[in-house]
């Protein structure tokens, strides 16, 4: 397979006191045809990688290619090739839709249609509406046509679905799965776990500037060791909550956290495990609060590589 970006050894440093290493030798190959997540924690450092991937910083140290190119060899020839909807895009307020995609497609050699973009997001309604009267979901699809109006190779989503109603949101993944049915190559970050699982067909997750794993969303939940996840909160009691070894030697668990007070244990077999918690509780005179079970999900594998969750649990109940 092609690849559509390729980084080796990727640092940034910031000059500061202390220097600040924002990015610490991240190795990327994302080949042509796929859509790649990124994920991780604010200040994780994937931000200051996609920016220099993007062209937009450069790096202190290290090897980029995007479609075989490099920027400092071809940068007029990358633009050409890539479309960038940014996490927060200024637009002029007092343009249409329409003016603001017809200004953005004339960046372009050759490009789609500014009204094909606008249908692509579903902002047909509003293209004759000034930037400054769309909401901010609608603004979010904006920067995302803007990105599309010149047919990109290689199309870079950071963060392109924050702020959507549910609605919205799975009509931007058609676009996103449109758009690879082509052919064409997406990185995306994003800090939906479901979004991630849907869309990626590979994920890297990034921590203190490094890449701590990556594979396919299935290889990664596999590598829990559980397929299940058994979560329970417990009543308010006086005692001291139970310690996590309590319950990492239960049979079944392969591993146990608690987050929030909500306890999450990655099981291989459900039905032994909820047994045999009851029991516990029963001889530490303890009650539940709740108890609920699931398959197991990027977000699981997040928690267990870096201790907590990337999204806030209201966001994963949504």
């Amino acid at each position: 397979m092609s690849l559509a970006i390729c980084c080796h050894q990727l640092f940034k440093t910031y000059a500061s006191k202390p220097p600040v290493e924002a990015v610490r030798g991240i190795d990327l190959e994302v080949g042509q045809g796929e859509c790649f997540g990124v994920l991780g924690p604010n200040g994780a450092g994937k931000t200051t990688t996609i920016e220099i991937l993007e062209g937009l910083l450069a790096p202190t140290s290290g090897d980029v290619q995007l479609l075989g190119m490099r920027w400092q060899d071809h940068p007029d020839a990358i633009r050409q090739k890539i479309g960038i909807s940014l996490q927060e895009t200024q637009f002029s307020d007092k343009l249409t839709v329409l003016e603001t995609l017809t200004l953005f497609r004339s960046f372009y050699k050759h490009g789609i249609d500014p009204r094909a973009a606008i249908a692509q997001v579903s902002l047909e309604e509003k293209a004759d509406t000034w930037v400054k009267r769309l909401s901010g979901g609608q603004r979010q699809r904006l920067a995302v046509a803007t990105a599309l109006v010149g047919d990109p190779e290689l199309l870079f989503l950071d963060e392109p679905t924050t702020g959507l109603d549910p609605q919205s949101r799975r009509q931007l993944w058609d676009v996103v799965r449109d758009f690879r049915r082509q052919g064409r190559t997406v990185l995306l970050t994003t800090h939906y776990m479901e979004e991630a699982e849907r869309l990626c067909d590979k994920i890297a997750i990034v921590d203190h500037g490094k890449v701590i794993a990556m594979g396919t969303p299935r290889g990664l939940i596999a590598g829990l060791g559980g397929d299940h996840v058994v979560e329970f909160t417990l009543e308010a009691t006086a005692a001291a909550p139970p310690p996590l070894d309590l319950w990492r030697g239960l049979p079944s668990v392969t591993s146990c956290l608690c987050e929030e007070g909500w306890y999450r244990l990655s099981v291989v077999q459900p039905h032994i495990v909820i047994p045999a918690v009851l029991d516990q509780l029963e001889r530490l005179g303890l009650r539940l609060a709740s108890l609920s079970t699931r398959h197991a999900s990027l977000d699981d594998v997040f928690v267990r590589l870096t201790g907590h969750a990337l999204e806030s649990r209201e966001e994963r109940e949504v």
